[in-house]
């Protein structure tokens, strides 16, 4: 009876521990044949296990075309089986939108199929890909488990593009990042923006220039006003059928940017940047006080240096 015991206590914490590394992955519809795992709007941790990404994928004439793979193997493997429950075509080809790690970690569950990200999204996950797992392994834990960097193998470059009899249009920009590869997908008219748009979540912006992602966002915004545009996905947070996330992420770079400035040109140093309260409209933003504490840490040394320069 004790060996029967202990036997199902050990069953028993196996199927815990599983469950406790299920992402829960939901595929939602959002057009004809396009689907999106929403994340949630929350820092990296040991809870979510990184599941703060939206991504997506879209069931083509031949195959399925993925973009972005998320933030660990665990959830590469089971957004695949999540996919396989939609439709049994083969995933014909992964998209990363840019070098993040919670857009490129889960390459892995994909490394039989092409993986394809613009030049330098493929040259910044060889450089800091493991840099970035291994911070996520500290922010994340075992839900990072077997995870390692599986590089994208082809590059991308803007124009249209045929994969797997579905036409895309690619949009090389940058701002949030380097290279910040935003699809549209024709047949459907939905946008995917990547980290160039964040709604209902406060933007990041570690390797951010902002006057290239604002240039990005009025981009971003003319592509929602062409005829059979129908829906925007952001990297973070919920789509919508119109630009509000565009302006919204837009309003936060503006005065995140003109607040840098304005406090190096007033001889302010970081700390007292840092005790800076968040504006009105802002306050109740989900991770605001915690990006915008890292944000002065990205952004206000060479807002420091502008200002220095600046002076005769």
């Amino acid at each position: 009876m004790k060996r029967l015991l202990g036997a199902l206590l050990v069953l028993v914490a196996g199927q815990l521990g599983a469950a406790d590394f299920d992402y829960r992955l939901s595929a939602v519809q959002v057009a004809k044949d396009v689907y999106t795992f929403i994340g949630k709007t929350e820092d990296f941790s040991t809870d979510n296990g990184g599941n703060i990404v939206n991504t997506a994928f879209v069931v083509a004439p031949q195959g399925v075309i993925v973009i972005d793979s998320g933030p660990s193997l665990r959830y590469g493997q089971q957004m695949r089986r999540a996919i396989a429950a939609i439709t049994a075509k083969p995933v014909a080809l992964v998209i990363n939108t840019h070098h993040h790690p919670d857009h490129f970690l889960g390459n892995q569950a994909f490394a039989d199929v092409t993986i394809a990200a613009l030049a330098e999204t493929r040259k910044g996950i060889a450089t800091d890909g493991n840099a970035f797992a291994e911070n996520l392994y500290r922010m994340s834990g075992d839900w990072m488990k077997g995870t390692e960097v599986q590089l994208p193998g082809q590059t991308l470059g803007a124009g249209r593009f045929e994969v797997a009899g579905r036409r895309l249009r690619l949009v090389g920009l940058d701002g949030h990042t380097g290279a910040d590869l935003v699809i549209v997908d024709e047949s459907s008219g939905v946008v995917f923006a990547g980290d160039l748009v964040f709604n209902g979540r406060a933007p990041t912006t570690p390797h951010a220039n902002v006057a290239h992602w604002l240039k990005a966002l009025d981009q971003l915004d003319a592509l929602t006003r062409e005829p059979g545009f129908t829906l925007l996905l952001p990297g973070h947070g919920a789509p919508t059928a119109d630009a509000a996330p565009i302006r919204l992420t837009r309003a936060w770079l503006t005065w995140l940017s003109a607040a840098m400035r304005d406090a190096a040109k007033a001889g302010l140093d970081m700390n007292d940047v840092l005790a800076r309260p968040l504006p009105p409209e802002f306050a109740s933003l989900p991770v605001a006080a915690s990006e915008y504490r890292r944000s002065v840490g990205h952004l206000f040394p060479a807002a420091e240096q502008e200002a220095l320069g600046a002076k005769p």
